[in-house]
């Protein structure tokens, strides 16, 4: 197999080759190595290679899971693998060397998957790219001069680049979808409780956080859930079980739904014409299929959501600059954080118990307030970002002329449809529906009503059906030249 023929494979794909013995995990494994070295002096999307953990790898090593054998990358964030450095994109934690297997990483180990290496992300994850003085800038492999979006942008830059088929992703304002729409992926963040984020966590980024996976084809993505879903003891939720496998959803019908589509986000920032072209056609397609289509989109009183969104976000950010500080022995400093994020980090402090118990009262009321509309609509159509990939340093977590609310301002203005749902716990997925005139990806997200995961799954398999995405690659891949 050379890397031409590894590339045209999604992960189920791989897996069934290694199944029927055509492939070997190693030989696998050396592909990907192979494909990283050859792309990611262009992209910098992976950190770290474990380039020495291939020569022992054997199939009988590896579980019965649905992607025995297949290549896989992990985030440098949240997510942690015994004896592997976790940084989070950050001088403050440089060298930091997990002594556990998180939840997540022992079902993806049970899934079959072999991890290769850790991928970039910007500082603690605080931003709409994958740009950070510690490890550099993550390009874009449609446009090497563009931004990959984030925080999860050395992900999807490896996986659009075809050097693994799946990557780890977390999401706790966007950073599974905007990415997943910089660089033409599947990215779909799940319901709150869903995917388990301990033992380190609970309720990580208190219910806005979520960890999941970017892939290339939606059959990757679906397989996956299956495999990593459900809560894990001590989990804080009771989460419903699925009705049938989500791999199965795929082939469903979906029914008539009630689709509601909007290209105005609450905040009213501009929005770039052709992203709202993008997602009137989309509308308009699903409305050929037959489903009952209106615009419309629930009502929010953005400044009152947003204050509450930011004050959480930075009492996050100072407990996890603690939190580091203190494991290692460190004294955080702008020295060792970026500009936007030592004033996240002052502004948290000041922060009292009382101010985030008023955060959480007021993020109740943004989740009531938008809940009756899902009781009329069954999706919610949007742009996934408000603007095409932007150029590297757009967004400079160094500004220096940038306060913590002006950063905070600043990254939404890229992601208007995103952060309300993780404040619901909707699942949420970015498909890459559409491109630019430049040729740029263009996601559209879908949303549905919390753990109806299974909607989107049967929507979106009519819609990948009606605008496949899968043969298109962008000019810095694995099989280029």
């Amino acid at each position: 197999m050379n890397l031409r023929e590894y590339a045209g494979h999604d992960g189920l794909g791989l897996a069934d080759l290694v199944r029927r013995k055509e492939v070997a995990p190693k030989e696998l494994a050396g592909l990907a190595l192979e494909g990283i070295e050859k792309v990611n002096g262009e992209l910098n999307a992976v950190l770290e290679s474990f380039s020495g953990e291939v020569a022992g790898l054997r199939l009988e090593d590896i579980p019965e899971g649905a992607f025995r054998g297949v290549p896989f990358l992990i985030k440098d964030l949240v997510l942690t693998r015994k004896g592997t450095r976790q940084e989070s994109g950050s001088a403050l934690a440089k060298g930091f060397v997990a002594d556990h297997d998180s939840e997540l990483m022992v079902r993806f180990r049970r899934a079959g998957l072999v991890t290769l290496g850790r991928t970039a992300t910007p500082e603690l994850g605080l931003s709409c790219t994958t740009e950070c003085r510690h490890t550099g800038a993550a390009h874009n492999p449609w446009d090497t001069s563009r931004m990959t979006g984030g925080s999860s942008g050395g992900s999807v830059a490896a996986v659009a680049a075809g050097a693994v088929p799946i990557a780890h992703a977390n999401d706790g304002g966007g950073s599974i979808r905007n990415p997943a729409s910089c660089c033409g992926l599947v990215g779909l963040k799940p319901s709150r409780g869903r995917v388990p984020a301990g033992p380190d966590y609970g309720d990580l980024l208190n219910g806005l956080g979520v960890e999941f996976a970017v892939t290339r084809t939606l059959r990757d993505s679906a397989a996956l859930f299956d495999a990593v879903q459900g809560p894990a003891l001590g989990d804080p939720y009771v989460v419903p079980a699925p009705e049938r496998p989500y791999l199965e959803e795929l082939a469903r019908d979906p029914g008539r739904l009630r689709i509601a589509f909007t290209g105005v986000p609450w905040s009213g920032v501009p929005v770039d014409a052709e992203v709202v072209e993008a997602v009137e056609r989309t509308a308009a397609i699903a409305e050929q299929m037959g489903h009952a289509v209106t615009e419309a989109s629930p009502e929010l009183d953005w400044p009152f959501f947003m204050d509450a969104t930011f004050d959480l976000w930075c009492a996050y950010v100072t407990h996890a600059v603690d939190a580091i500080a203190g494991a290692l022995d460190r004294v955080p400093s702008e020295a060792n954080l970026q500009h936007t994020i030592w004033a996240c980090y002052r502004y948290g402090q000041g922060l009292s118990a009382e101010d985030l118990l008023r955060t959480l009262d007021a993020l109740n009321v943004v989740c009531r307030s938008v809940a009756p509309f899902f009781q009329d609509h069954d999706i919610l159509m949007t742009p996934t970002c408000a603007l095409v990939p932007q150029p590297l340093g757009t967004y400079d977590a160094d500004a220096p002329e940038l306060d913590a609310r002006g950063w905070n301002d600043h990254l939404f203005s890229f992601d208007p449809f995103l952060p309300l749902f993780n404040a619901t716990g909707q699942p949420a997925i970015s498909l890459p529906l559409h491109e630019s005139r430049e040729g740029l990806p263009l996601g559209v997200q879908l949303v549905a009503r919390c753990y109806d995961e299974a909607t989107l799954f049967r929507l979106g398999a009519r819609l990948e059906e009606a605008l496949p995405w899968r043969d298109r690659r962008p000019g810095v891949h694995v099989a280029a030249g």
